[in-house]
């Protein structure tokens, strides 16, 4: 392609190939070539100019110039520009449409002659006073009826320069409602987006490297060793343990085999399986949630809902407020300047435009909110409930103590097992062996080839005597080997809450090992902030021991707690306590919470929560850190003060445009003016972030100490 360039400083280079380089069609083609390239940070096409801006990586100027140069438009294809194009795409068409709104407006006023003016305001007018009177004509009195009064009564005294502000300012105010939203639906498809590349579909001639985009259902695809399961499907062939921590809430590993369900998002430890895809991972679940947000009037804010009600509710008292003054006064031009005002415009269009908006910057910290309503139900909850593994925890075990017994001391324990568990990548065995490395044991191989048994533990040869490791199941009722009830006290009395592994060396015990699933880090300061945020209630569900349990509620400073319990035990909690007036945000992740998450006033998912969890929560957080939840209540709290604000003003502001209409002070065109120009700026705040640029990383900074 043939291009000039027009700007060239380190690192951000322009390119204008010329008006008629590439046509409109072709930009996401373009786009998606050019920041395909490993050497490219981000791109601007714009076909007006054949403008391509680049910004690439340092000492890569001469790649990106080959790169444009390359480009052939003949053979790209006109497919479907990315997520971030779109985004792009939409911010510059509002900018390119406000701008040709603004500049027809004052040129025609500068250059046009006043008759043609008053033509093309008539002409413009038809399409509100059509709407007015449709609405009448359905038997509503609503703000569209009020727009079209202003508009006629603007034109019956012959005042076609207000009629013309008016529309101008009405016509703004559509322009960037629409633009909010739009804007508001392409982000959060991006921050929905399923990335996952590529996967090994088993075909007759062998497994072959497809795109995810490319499988359908009941295909079949291998999954090995380390790799997440991409799909909700069942094991059609092969044997390995899974975790399932984020579905379950148990932190050991799982066993899977023919026949048995998988589920998207949890990891195979140790196996392989081939498994028949029976649900994607790019379902439609994300173009739903899309189209909820966008749609829906069940997920509108309650706030939102009673705003646009009581919007319609008020346009009468305007009509009424016109025909008293024009009764007391005799003045039509007070009257019409009364009529120029509503309190309604600014309030139905300010609410949902503040709603969205903080949808959307939701969405840009990675928090998917499915509608409006959730915000708001968020900023009123006065308790949260937490499931404990996977939620409260990482779900990632830490060897906590070790148990000699016989001749063996604890360090040759650790060892041996280290020595053992190096050979398989499971979450157990890397807790073992990472105690080993912070004890600063060394373990050389001193065994003969290892034998993995799937789901139960390891076995092999130690200096002539049969080794193993694994459950108490494994070593007890598979092995046979005798654990005198001396031995389990000790053990009992020392793991508390952890989980246990038995070593037996020759048929006899040999110590055990005692692994625990830690809260995270920041647990207990996020469970700290949200108190200081009006919380008044912490409860802590969980299917683990009473020992688990306590233990978890006592570092975290939990003290309503239930342990042992079953899904529809966590539903029947939740239900009572909404029973009992608590509005409850329940955070979960697994399947086993989903009848509490969906029994809650309002549902929270993790990154780790499984397809099904993510598809009941009301809202998804992308990361781990529990202290999103924090910025969650900030946000949803700022929401409801900025709706309380705006309508502080709009009442103050609009009842002194009132006043000075009624009193004569000003005239109708200047009255629509600042009715309009307000409800403009109280529109655009609305817009703005509700959070400071800095504040994100100062809520979620963790202080020393919990780093420690």
């Amino acid at each position: 392609m043939k291009f000039k360039i027009v700007y060239d400083k380190p690192q951000r280079i322009r390119f204008r190939c010329g008006a008629y380089a590439f046509d409109k069609e072709y930009e996401g083609a373009i786009y998606n070539l050019v920041t395909a390239s490993p050497y490219v940070n981000s791109a601007q096409v714009s076909s007006a100019n054949g403008g391509i801006l680049v910004n690439y990586t340092k000492g890569s100027r001469s790649k990106i110039i080959d790169l444009v140069r390359a480009i052939n438009v003949k053979t790209l294809k006109k497919n479907e520009p990315s997520a971030e194009f779109g985004i792009q795409k939409i911010d510059s068409d509002f900018h390119d449409n406000l701008f040709t709104l603004v500049a027809k407006h004052y040129l025609s006023k500068m250059f046009l002659p006043a008759p043609i003016r008053t033509a093309i305001t008539l002409y413009r007018s038809a399409k509100y006073i059509k709407k007015a009177l449709k609405t009448l004509w359905n038997g509503k009195l609503t703000v569209d009826v009020l727009d079209g009064a202003s508009v006629v009564a603007c034109l019956c005294q012959r005042k076609f320069k207000t009629a013309a502000t008016v529309m101008f300012m009405l016509r703004i105010s559509g322009l960037l409602e629409e633009y909010t939203h739009a804007r508001t639906k392409a982000v959060l498809t991006d921050s929905l987006a399923i990335k996952t590349d590529r996967v090994w579909l088993v075909t007759d001639d062998g497994d072959v490297l497809i795109p995810i985009g490319d499988l359908r259902v009941d295909d079949k695809i291998r999954v090995q060793t380390g790799k997440v399961i991409p799909v909700d499907g069942v094991v059609a062939d092969g044997e390995a343990t899974v975790n399932e921590s984020s579905m379950t809430g148990e932190p050991l590993p799982v066993l899977k085999r023919e026949g048995i369900s998988v589920y998207a998002g949890t990891v195979i430890e140790e196996g392989s399986i081939v498994v028949t895809v029976r649900q994607l991972a790019s379902n439609t679940k994300i173009s739903k949630i899309i189209e909820l947000i966008g749609n829906s009037e069940e997920l509108k804010a309650g706030v939102q809902s009673r705003a646009e009600t009581l919007a319609d509710r008020i346009v009468p008292f305007s009509f009424i407020g016109f025909f008293a003054t024009l009764i007391f006064t005799k003045n039509i031009t007070r009257a019409v300047s009364l009529l120029m005002v509503d309190y309604s415009c600014a309030i139905k269009l300010s609410t949902p435009i503040a709603v969205i908006s903080a949808v959307k910057e939701a969405a840009d910290n990675d928090i998917t909110i499915k509608g409006g309503k959730y915000l708001e139900a968020f900023a009123n909850a006065d308790t949260i409930v937490f499931d404990k593994t996977g939620t409260l925890t990482n779900a990632e075990p830490v060897l906590e103590k070790v148990v000699a017994f016989g001749d063996y001391t604890e360090d040759e324990v650790l060892r041996i097992s280290a020595c053992l568990e190096e050979h398989f990548p499971h979450s157990v065995a890397n807790a073992v062996v990472i105690g080993a490395e912070k004890r600063e044991i060394s373990h050389s191989e001193e065994h003969t080839e290892v034998e993995y048994v799937v789901a139960h533990g390891i076995a092999t040869t130690l200096h002539g005597k049969r080794a193993i490791i694994g459950s108490k199941h494994f070593v007890v009722e598979d092995e046979n080997v005798t654990v005198t009830k001396e031995q389990q006290n000790i053990i009992d009395e020392k793991s508390g809450s952890c989980s246990v592994l038995y070593l037996a060396i020759g048929g006899e015990l040999s110590g055990a090992l005692c692994i625990s699933d830690p809260p995270r880090k920041e647990a207990k300061q996020a469970i700290d902030m949200l108190k200081k945020q009006g919380i008044k209630n912490v409860v802590m569900l969980t299917g683990d021991s009473y020992r688990a349990a306590k233990a978890t509620a006592a570092m975290l400073g939990i003290t309503d707690y239930k342990c042992q319990v079953l899904p529809e035990d966590k539903h029947r909690y939740v239900e009572e306590m909404k029973q009992n007036g608590q509005k409850v945000i329940m955070v979960g992740d697994g399947i086993n919470d989903t009848p509490a998450l969906a029994a809650a006033n309002v549902s929270v998912a993790m990154n780790d929560a499984s397809d099904i969890a993510r598809e009941t929560a009301d809202i998804t957080i992308k990361g781990s850190d529990l202290r999103a939840l924090v910025r969650v209540r900030k946000l949803s709290k700022d929401l409801m003060k900025r709706i309380n604000k705006n309508y502080r003003f709009i009442i103050a502001f609009n009842s002194a445009l009132l006043l000075s209409g009624f009193m004569g002070v000003i005239q109708p065109s200047v009255s629509a003016f600042l009715h309009n120009a307000s409800t403009m700026m109280i529109c655009a705040k609305s817009m703005t972030p509700l959070t400071k640029k800095n504040d994100k990383g100062k809520a979620l900074s963790l202080p020393e100490k919990a780093e420690q």
